[in-house]
């Protein structure tokens, strides 16, 4: 099962990951847990990344891709991989394609951008603990305090709303016209494609999602 989930900030994509690969037992891998791997790791590749990083450089396509390579060789991903955020663009999506790094099923996660909008900015959390509330949906007892120490808790700067409007806007600039190609990667017969509508509980749309990848 070699799984890339797509859709916009907000929309469940780390909540669906972890369900996804629990049910199959398959790894969630992304490309800044690849980069810390690869660094720590003191692989050449890794060398090569640290010294990116170390300048403040962006890391090369080229170089994500060879990350991909060399991760999915692991004895973890025998059962497949599950790509959440990657890849982020046509560019990247290309290169897969041109390596034969081989793709199942692309599951599209939608929600309109009000929606996603009302979720991040209601989101409240509590920094030493890591506890996240929502305003509306999962609000503490006592306004903008922790439940069980009372400390204040913070809006995170990625939460707050002009924030949320521009990563939105680099998904539909970046992101987004991955749809249409993996639609016409699903014509041509190389992998599946399925968009699920993400506003529901986290339990039904895993139901909905399971339903999908079960018939594949």
């Amino acid at each position: 099962m070699r799984i890339i989930l797509l859709g916009a900030p907000g929309v469940g994509k780390g909540t669906q990951a972890k369900f996804i690969c629990n049910r199959f037992s398959i790894p969630q891998i992304s490309t800044g847990d690849m980069l810390r791997e690869s660094v720590r790791d003191g692989s050449n590749l890794g060398k090569k990344v640290k010294t990116v990083m170390d300048t403040g450089a962006l890391v090369t396509d080229e170089i994500i891709i060879d990350l991909v390579k060399e991760r999915i060789k692991k004895d973890d991903c025998k059962k497949g991989y599950l790509f959440d955020g990657f890849p982020r663009t046509i560019p990247q999506a290309e290169a897969l394609a041109q390596q034969n790094i081989q793709i199942d099923s692309v599951i599209e996660i939608r929600v309109e951008e009000a929606e996603i909008i009302s979720r991040l900015a209601g989101r409240r959390v509590h920094l030493s603990s890591g506890r996240v509330y929502h305003m509306i949906n999962n609000p503490p007892k006592q306004k903008n305090q922790d439940d069980l120490t009372g400390e204040p808790l913070i809006q995170r700067e990625d939460d707050k709303e002009d924030t949320i409007k521009q990563r939105l806007k680099v998904y539909r600039n970046q992101t987004e016209p991955l749809v249409n190609f993996y639609q016409e990667k699903q014509k041509e017969g190389v992998l599946s494609y399925q968009s699920v509508d993400g506003d529901k509980t986290y339990d039904n749309l895993f139901k909905e999602i399971l339903i999908y990848l079960e018939k594949l």
